[in-house]
């Protein structure tokens, strides 16, 4: 008896490419599109004093989105050189050379302008920010190269949608905001410094720079000071505020989950280095909650 002989149908070329730039933009791995979210939010709901106007809230979250992905672009373009060398990044459509880099560029360029479109629909103060935003965005992936603190720039860049938000609710940026702001960057520091420490030897050998590799020996001492730092500047945040007993609640949960990481991260194994830097979508997620119930309670 004879057979017809199926052959796999051939994925369309368009599908393929849309797939790697999928890949690109670090969809496939929402993780850092959480991370950015959240202060996001925290800057959002302070500023408004609650839920803030709808189109505010859209604008900003698809905004995290666009320039999340842009970012991730960016930042593989920067690291073309080195991400082929380094174990979890040597797989990356740039690393590979499926993607190229004008391919790169064109996108990042796609996706900042979508969120720029978004930004101009903001008042002018809100518009001029978001400029500032995005020099630190394309510049940070360079940081690397020169100074061993990356991940404080990665935090400032980062939180910069939380003086957009107060900007773009209240028509100013308080001091509130700032304060806000420095949490952030206190947050990210600490966080991407779990992200280093699963690079850490592989971007010694290459000669890169990161939190990890300037703090050594004492980078568990040094994490917690940091995340101490970091409670500290939110508890701050609350008391200017006014913030009450949900908000606390909120942060308390938040050191809970803190302390996991470090109890998980005391061997310096890549894995729990690596869980514990994803875990902090938790964290942010904690303190969001807490500032959402208070400010709802207080108007409940």
């Amino acid at each position: 008896m004879n057979y017809e002989r199926f052959e796999p149908a051939q994925v369309p070329a368009w599908k393929t490419r849309l797939r790697l730039y999928w890949q690109l933009t670090r969809n496939d791995r929402p993780i850092g599109w959480l991370l950015l979210l959240w202060p996001t939010w925290w800057g959002l709901w302070l500023a408004a004093g609650g839920v803030p106007p709808l189109w505010t809230w859209f604008v900003f979250t698809a905004g995290v989105w666009l320039t999340r992905s842009a970012g991730c672009v960016i930042n593989d373009y920067a690291d073309r050189w080195l991400d082929p060398h380094v174990e979890r990044t040597r797989e990356r459509p740039l690393a590979t050379g499926a993607v190229r880099g004008r391919e790169a560029l064109a996108l990042f360029a796609v996706l900042m302008l979508g969120a720029f479109a978004l930004v101009l629909t903001m008042n002018a103060l809100t518009v001029w920010l978001s400029l500032v935003g995005l020099v630190l965005a394309a510049s940070y992936p360079y940081l690397k190269r020169y100074t061993h603190l990356p991940q404080v720039y990665l935090g400032m860049s980062f939180g910069w949608a939380i003086p957009m938000a107060f900007a773009a609710v209240t028509g100013e940026v308080p001091p509130l905001a700032w304060l806000l702001y420095v949490a952030n960057i206190l947050w990210s520091t600490g966080y991407d410094t779990w992200y280093a420490m699963v690079d850490r030897e592989d971007d010694i050998k290459l000669g890169a720079k990161s939190t990890a590799v300037l703090f050594g020996d004492l980078d568990l001492v040094i994490q917690g000071v940091i995340y101490a730092l970091f409670f500290a500047a939110l508890l701050l945040v609350g008391q200017r505020a006014g913030l009450g007993a949900w908000y606390v609640a909120g942060l308390a949960v938040a050191v809970a989950l803190v302390a996991w990481e470090f109890w998980i991260s005391r061997t310096r194994e890549r894995g729990p280095l690596f869980r514990a830097f994803v875990h902090n979508h938790w964290v942010g997620m904690a303190v969001f909650a807490g500032i959402a119930l208070d400010l709802w309670m207080q108007r409940a």
